[in-house]
């Protein structure tokens, strides 16, 4: 794939891999039979995000989508490829410009039930940031704690000040992580999953801050989700994932209504419909994830253009551009 974000990207993903080794069981090991295997979580995954922009990766459960936004945040370390922010490699970085890199990108974690400390405030909690970067004075800290609070709709701020992650609501808890993100300015914000543990009612206000962030304050913001219908919302561009890989990739709008990639078409299918009348092929897509040697998927379906994916195993994928800025993966040989 070319270049498919702006002229200067905030963030440049290039062939990016995060492989990890299973070992074999403690039964296996002591019977001297089996072999560790290899998961390949990302396998030669490009995008870039442009700075401004709202960027979605979606697909199912174990493709790889969590694990691409904590390699990107260098949670982990790639097994290949680069990820460049500024044009820095993330990789690379170490003391001062890897402290900075941290205070300018900010994950937000999918579960809020278990992504905060229960010994602390909402006040301890968003100023744990501040107090890491040695960011102001006590005074300077709890005013700024004050504002990112009503900035994410915690409002007024001193009624949740002295309270605990246990005694805040789910709708409350992810308001509270988007804070915590906040406070230091980031130029970038992973989105991990951000409503999937809430109500539907709780959901839109969420998304509606997002937004308003992304608007008004000028955040990039990398979104991970599993819900279509919530990147559509939010995104420009949209990029679906299977098995590590990139399946499709371009501006949400072509996607979602000219999908041309029968692993993209399977997740529409599968999107409840509320007419009973109306028939879905949710059947479109038999495929499974790799593990160790390579991937085959059984992306098979006639007639389609983009579907077939055989005996991958190291080659490097490739794309065609289907319609402006608009990419789907390519039969390999």
């Amino acid at each position: 794939m070319e270049v498919m974000g702006g002229s200067a990207p905030l963030l440049s993903v290039r062939g990016l891999k995060k492989y990890f080794t299973i070992e074999k069981g403690m039964a296996s090991f002591l019977m001297g039979v089996g072999k560790a295997r290899v998961v390949r979580a990302i396998d030669s995954v490009s995008f870039e995000v442009s700075e401004g922009e709202i960027f979605g990766v979606a697909g199912q459960s174990g493709s790889g989508k969590t694990t691409l936004g904590e390699t990107i945040a260098r949670l982990y370390l790639p097994t290949a490829g680069q990820v460049l922010f500024e044009g820095m490699d993330v990789s690379l970085l170490k003391g001062r410009s890897l402290k900075e890199f941290r205070r300018k990108l900010q994950i937000i974690f999918q579960n809020p039930y278990e992504s905060h400390n229960p010994r602390f405030t909402v006040l301890d909690t968003v100023e744990e940031p501040l107090k890491i970067h040695g960011i102001g004075s006590k005074r300077e800290r709890a005013e700024i704690a004050r504002d990112v609070l009503e900035k994410v709709s915690l409002g007024p701020p001193e009624k949740f000040l002295d309270k605990y992650a246990h005694e805040l609501s789910g709708g409350e808890r992810q308001r509270l992580s988007i804070a915590r993100a906040l406070t230091l300015g980031p130029k970038l914000l992973i989105a991990d999953e951000p409503t999937s543990m809430l109500d539907v009612s709780i959901r839109a206000g969420i998304l509606n801050l997002l937004r308003i962030l992304n608007q008004e304050a000028g955040l990039t913001i990398l979104i991970i989700s599993h819900d279509l219908s919530t990147l559509t919302y939010l995104c420009r561009r949209i990029a679906i994932m299977y098995a590590g890989r990139i399946m499709e990739i371009g501006p949400a709008p072509q996607v979602i209504n000219d999908p041309r990639h029968s692993y993209t078409q399977a997740l529409l299918a599968a999107v409840p419909d509320p007419d009973p009348d109306h028939e879905t092929d949710a059947a479109a897509f038999r495929g499974r994830a790799m593990i160790d040697g390579g991937w085959v998927a059984g992306l098979e379906r006639e007639g389609r253009y983009g579907v077939g994916i055989s005996k991958v195993s190291g080659e490097e994928p490739k794309y065609m551009e289907v319609s402006e800025g608009h990419y789907v993966i390519c039969e390999q040989s």
